[in-house]
């Protein structure tokens, strides 16, 4: 089979971050099978970030598929023609799926009972007691496909291909201001990490200097209650929770010098698009930096250098609340600075 006449599914059905970070499949696939076409299997939820990549030629959305009868999901995944599937997160009912509709090659990990029936193509790949970043260890399930089995997190961030984003509105365009360092603060997580704290977010943005920085907070409107102390104690800040689709929301990002957030869905894209996002984790496995850290040009982390101990959740994190809104200041005040 020519290179010309591949085509590949990406699966990968969760969220925004996961999705991002699983982006630079396709930008390698492109560049090891020149012209192939590349499907990507998502969530609804995500599908305008995989649809903002250039590397991905059709998005297949999953909650529609999955409410098909077999019959006709098998006839829906046979239509798109592909010759292989890659299992990035593994779900059983995709995996079986995949082989009742005859994809001749379908790739999976060895630590996965079900794939050594559904699959005939595994990476020996355990994501857990893995040393290596989330994205590093996507890529590492090309190997079968002549990729080399590691990629340097520097390089990384040139396959994301996050370049079909829209074009904002006049009136949300205007709000960047070119005199100062446009700063988006994103507070909340949807529930899905652990956070920062209100008050460290009201304590850093009461610090920097109003000539010197314009500050935007962004969530979902279902956030929108539990950050008013935010807008209360801080008037300054502009309030851009629940105003943006998510296509207008990414070429926000792209607009603005920085974004601070949680190991959330925005900071990688912030990193991928190649502005200053600064990412704030607990040192505690699997979601500590050195697997989840935002990876690009401008991307830092902010992280207590003392173990985890336990802490008990979300909101409670005694190791993300006391990580020093005074480095963050300081930080900031350099990179403003040098912009």
């Amino acid at each position: 089979m020519s290179h010309q006449n591949r085509t590949f599914i990406i699966s990968r059905v969760d969220a925004i971050g996961d999705v991002v970070l699983t982006l630079p499949v396709a930008g390698v696939l492109k560049e090891l099978y020149p012209g192939s076409r590349i499907l990507f299997l998502g969530s609804n939820y995500a599908q305008e970030v995989i649809r903002a990549c250039e590397y991905v030629d059709e998005f297949l959305n999953w909650d529609e598929l999955k409410k098909m009868e077999e019959a006709a999901q098998i006839k829906a995944l046979t239509s798109t023609g592909a010759d292989t599937i890659i299992h990035v997160l593994p779900m059983i009912e995709i995996a079986e799926l995949a082989k009742k509709a005859d994809i001749p090659f379908r790739i999976g990990t060895t630590n996965r009972a079900y794939h050594w029936y559904t699959c005939n193509k595994l990476v020996r790949l355990s994501r857990k007691r893995s040393p290596y970043h989330e994205a590093q260890l996507n890529l590492r399930l090309l190997s079968v496909l002549g990729a080399r089995p590691l990629y340097s997190l520097k390089e990384i961030p040139r396959y994301y291909g996050l370049t079909r984003l829209v074009s904002l509105p006049p009136d949300l365009a205007a709000l960047k201001d070119e005199q100062k360092f446009n700063l988006i603060l994103h507070p909340k997580s949807r529930g899905h990490g652990r956070e920062w704290g209100l008050d460290n977010f009201i304590r850093l943005a009461n610090s920097l200097p109003a000539g010197q920085f314009k500050l935007f907070v962004t969530g979902t409107p279902a956030e929108k209650e539990a950050l008013e102390p935010l807008f209360r104690e801080c008037p300054q800040v502009v309030d851009m929770v629940g105003k943006l689709t998510l296509p207008q929301f990414m070429a926000f990002i792209a607009r603005a010098d920085g974004l601070l957030a949680s190991g959330t869905g925005p900071l990688h894209v912030a990193a991928a698009l190649g502005i200053h996002a600064l990412g704030l984790f607990p040192p505690l496995r699997p979601i500590h930096p050195e697997r989840w850290a935002p990876l690009g040009p401008k991307a830092m982390v902010f992280c207590l250098e003392l173990p985890c101990k336990g802490c008990p959740g979300i909101h409670d994190c005694v190791c993300m609340q006391n990580i020093s809104p005074v480095k963050l200041k300081e930080y900031l005040l350099s990179i403003s600075i040098r912009r």
